[in-house]
């Protein structure tokens, strides 16, 4: 690895504390566990599970033959398995391995059985790479991403997975992420009301399949999806193709970002519920002070007969999913 690249990670919910590419930290977060365990409630950096993004009304239907009620601490909904849910939890880790030829950092968790309200004793891999590729002249910062979780416990046959990971990107250095210009991969989009999604694919009512800006303005919380045939997404998606989702330049830094996945949705979120106050080493951080890719399964899988099977991990099965990031200075 050479030395424009690092990252920095912390056993907090393996949180990716800090990727620098050209000298540059360009994600949001803090010095140290204590300001992670204060301050984050917009979850900087954190590996999210049980299951990302929301659940209707906080309740999962027909799992093991029951109905699950979890914590709604997202009115009326559950958000992001819980106020402790996985990107709060202490990891073990790193081990360093050797992985497809490369340094790879691993961290592991065990979910027991009814954490948060969730069935089943569930082990939790994320594995970390950091390495540099050169295409088109341009030395790119590459930050690779890979989950893996399996069922362990005896408990029940099956409960409910959908991860990803929760980075706030600022490119341009600033206070806020205002000049920062974005480009999504597809128009395609899942009209949502509290967070949950209404009904079919639509599209996205501007086009953002071209570049365009983003801030007050022009505000984004919502779930965009690569790929509308459901029903052939598989439980392990790291076998699919990587994808490019979304692309972000500054004209300032001259900082370029990619956010690759093998996921067939992701969350666009610019930020705007950011409420952080000034805490060692860093000024306060509030609105649109960095914005967010979430790569992962369709939002309320779980509830969605079409979909469910995208996120209902069973005994022998693995869940898994890839999210690389790109980034380099022109």
């Amino acid at each position: 690895m050479g030395d424009k690249t690092s990252a920095k990670f912390s056993s907090l919910g393996a949180i990716i504390q800090e990727f620098n590419v050209d000298g540059q930290n360009i994600v949001q977060g803090f010095s140290t566990k204590e300001l992670y365990e204060k301050h984050n409630s917009p979850w900087f950096g954190a590996n999210i599970g049980r299951v990302a993004n929301r659940i209707k009304d906080g309740i999962i239907r027909n799992l093991n033959g029951r109905e699950y009620q979890l914590e709604k601490n997202d009115p009326p909904n559950a958000l992001h398995g819980g106020s402790q849910g996985w990107g709060r939890r202490e990891f073990e880790g790193p081990t360093v391995l050797s992985r497809n030829g490369q340094n790879t950092l691993l961290y592991t968790y065990l979910s027991p059985h009814d954490e948060a309200g969730y069935p089943g004793t569930v082990e939790l891999r994320v594995f970390y790479t950091t390495s540099e590729e050169v295409e088109n002249g341009s030395t790119k910062s590459v930050l690779h991403i890979e989950y893996e979780a399996e069922l362990v416990g005896d408990e029940c046959e099956e409960t409910v997975i959908n991860l990803t990971n929760h980075s706030y990107f600022n490119i341009g250095g600033g206070a806020t992420t205002e000049g920062t210009i974005a480009k999504l991969a597809t128009q395609d989009y899942l009209p949502l009301e509290s967070g949950i999604p209404l009904g079919p694919v639509e599209p996205y009512p501007s086009d953002v399949t071209k570049d365009f800006t983003f801030g007050p303005h022009n505000q984004f919380d919502d779930v965009f999806i690569m790929e509308r045939e459901i029903a052939r997404v598989p439980l392990d998606t790291r076998g699919e193709p990587l994808q490019l989702l979304a692309e972000f330049q500054h004209p300032d830094t001259l900082l370029h970002l990619q956010v690759h996945s093998t996921e067939p949705a992701f969350q666009f979120y610019t930020g705007q519920g950011i409420d952080v106050p000034e805490t060692d080493g860093h000024p306060s951080r509030g609105p649109f002070a960095g914005f967010c890719i979430e790569p992962s399964r369709f939002v309320n899988a779980i509830n969605e007969p079409a979909w469910r099977h995208t996120v209902v991990l069973k005994k022998g099965a693995k869940y898994g999913s890839t999210i690389v990031y790109k980034a380099w200075r022109e």
